[in-house]
């Protein structure tokens, strides 16, 4: 892997001067400046500062959701949750499951299904109305999926269920390029056209966690938690630790509404104050939840829901979520976590057939030497269930869109992708399809990752193809890969309250966590665990520690690297090191 550029955020002087005089350290100010924070109000985790759901500026569509809702809450009837086999969907499960409850829905009315990857693909499909016409229901409600399911809303609402939708993915479109949405009772999407609502980052766990609000609010209006005006509805803020696991696992855009959410989250985490579930999954990932951070959410307990999905069955991620009985809770996490083992066993695997797969496009002379502009990669012994994680792997490692197919049961090729910035995922599939209109057997996502199917045999096709788009949208800048970093750190700034105050920040998807910069000179280097890098270095004055994780390649005598602050505890002690991330040119 080729050194990256390493670019140096721009700082707005006024911008970190206002945060300065708002009370934020000098190195805060700095750094939240560079990231466009403007005031103190854009930190500020307070709820009431979310943006309402109600009103001109409000979602589209979710005050019929909560009728629809009510009615049936209401009437006694049964709804039945469509979830989806991620993090983002196992939460927004259980965040509906959980909040209809709080809400008043009888025990017994409410159910859910999940689609089982390799089975039933994606979304709600007429086989996964029919899946959930077990459980009897007249309200289907989807969460984190929906928004393409044209066919299985139909299906639904021709056998006589109603059909909420809350999604938060972007729709399909037409052949002439306009987006289409299906025929449903209700729909809530900050994404579906004409929606003012200007949170388009939510997750499909935040979509349900705001329609849950709306639904409060229209069962107080109906006098159901007592007499208007004197009754005190439940409080859904307990959901806020699932809100924001799913949240962060989902990798959405962190802006100041998501960070509040993320933020509240991790308040409740911190203070203890969270699902059984959640609790175990720190327990079972060595985690301490009293200093929980974004990073916990997206590396350790994100990851073990995600491997149920992937490997085995996502209820066992859902009932982690929804028993309130702490040693089943401890139980199922333990079994995430093992079968969490096993997708990093496959993975590693898959990851070397990969690049081997690599080497050997790499010997067509038109490259040069150079990966192409896109990587469309199959082998029939691939793992459906670990594509995505896979691509995800080689895009960070060639800094190229990457596409990987497994072969489904059914015989189709299932594939997921990841990009990098400027290469708009989804819409590079749109224009696949358009112009191979056979090609595509399905396919839908976001800008940064997506997902489609072949038929048996298509990939040279795709590829072809996917590499013609990439060529055209990408120039020699969008393939090089960049990192922006915070310049240097202050050498006094590199201590353990520096790193606890950086902790207690929401960071994530962008809205980066700090990567400093700084030159020097390399006293001594060894290889520790076969596979990292532990250093001593001479920063001015100071002899820092330091490790680079994953790379074994020794380093010149001087040498700038971008890297990140973390505690290093052992026996008791805590010392302060930098997690080096990349070495300049």
């Amino acid at each position: 892997m080729s050194s990256p550029r390493l670019l140096t955020r721009d700082v707005p002087p006024d911008s970190a001067h206002a945060l300065r005089e708002a009370g934020f350290s000098p190195l805060l100010s700095r750094l939240f400046a560079a990231r466009g924070v403007l005031s103190r109000d854009e930190l500020d985790p307070d709820l009431k500062h979310l943006l309402p759901p109600e009103g001109p500026l409000g979602m589209l569509g979710i005050d019929k959701a909560a009728v629809l809702l009510a009615d049936a809450i209401t009437a006694g009837e049964r709804i039945c949750i469509v979830a989806d086999y991620d993090c983002d969907g196992a939460t927004a499960c259980a965040v509906m499951l959980r909040g209809l409850a709080l809400l008043g829905a009888k025990p017994g009315t409410v159910s859910y299904v999940v689609p089982d990857r390799a089975v039933h693909g994606y979304g709600l499909t007429p086989t996964i109305v029919e899946l959930a016409l077990k459980h009897e229901p007249r309200l289907l409600v989807t969460v984190d999926n929906g928004i393409a399911s044209h066919a299985g809303v139909a299906f639904a609402r021709e056998l006589g269920l109603k059909v909420l939708v809350t999604d938060h993915h972007l729709p399909a479109v037409t052949a002439d390029g306009q987006p289409t949405v299906p025929d449903a009772d209700a729909l809530v999407n900050p994404n579906q056209p004409g929606c003012p609502f200007p949170g388009k980052s939510l997750a499909g766990v935040g979509v349900a966690f705001y329609v849950l609000t709306v639904l409060r609010g229209e069962l107080r209006r109906r006098g159901a938690f007592g007499a208007p005006g004197e009754a005190t509805p439940p409080r859904l803020d307990g959901l806020l630790d699932l809100v924001a696991l799913g949240t962060v696992a989902d990798v959405v855009r962190l802006d100041a509404n998501n960070r509040r959410l993320v933020a509240q989250g991790l308040r409740r985490m911190r203070a203890g104050r969270m699902q059984p579930g959640v609790q175990a999954l720190f327990t079972a990932a060595s985690r301490d939840a009293s200093r929980a951070n974004s990073f916990d959410l997206g590396f350790a307990l994100g990851p073990r829901i995600n491997a149920a999905g992937r490997l085995d069955d996502m209820t066992l991620g859902i009932t982690c979520l929804t028993t309130d009985d702490a040693e089943q809770a401890l139980a199922l996490a333990r079994e995430l976590d093992r079968i969490n083992r096993e997708r990093r066993e496959i993975e590693a695997g898959m990851q070397e057939q990969a690049l081997a797969l690599l080497e050997r496009l790499m010997t067509d002379p038109r490259l040069n030497g150079a990966p192409p502009p896109a990587l469309a990669l199959f082998d029939a012994d691939f793992h459906e269930g670990v594509v995505g994680i896979v691509a995800s792997r080689i895009k960070d490692r060639l800094h190229r869109p990457v596409f990987v197919f497994a072969e489904g049961a059914d015989g189709q090729l299932k594939g997921s992708g990841r990009s990098i910035p400027g290469f708009h995922l989804r819409d590079a599939l749109d224009l696949v399809s358009k112009r191979h209109p056979e090609l595509l057997k399905k396919f839908g996502g976001h800008a940064m990752a997506a997902g489609c199917t072949l038929g048996p045999g298509g990939v040279d096709a795709f590829r072809a193809a996917f590499e013609d788009v990439a060529r055209e949208w990408l120039d020699e800048a969008s393939l090089t890969r960049t990192l922006r970093t915070d310049g240097p750190l202050p050498p006094e700034a590199f201590c353990a309250e520096t790193v606890q105050e950086l902790e207690a920040q929401v960071w994530g998807q962008a809205f980066e966590a700090p990567l400093f910069c700084d030159r020097v000179q390399v006293v001594n280097q060894r290889i520790v665990g076969e596979r990292h890098l532990k250093l001593r270095l001479r920063q001015g004055a100071w002899i820092r520690d330091a490790i680079w994780f994953g790379h074994t390649e020794q380093l010149p005598e001087q040498v700038t690297l971008a890297y990140r602050l973390s505690l290093d505890e052992f026996q008791g002690q805590q010392r302060v090191q930098m997690v080096v991330e990349a070495m300049a040119e």
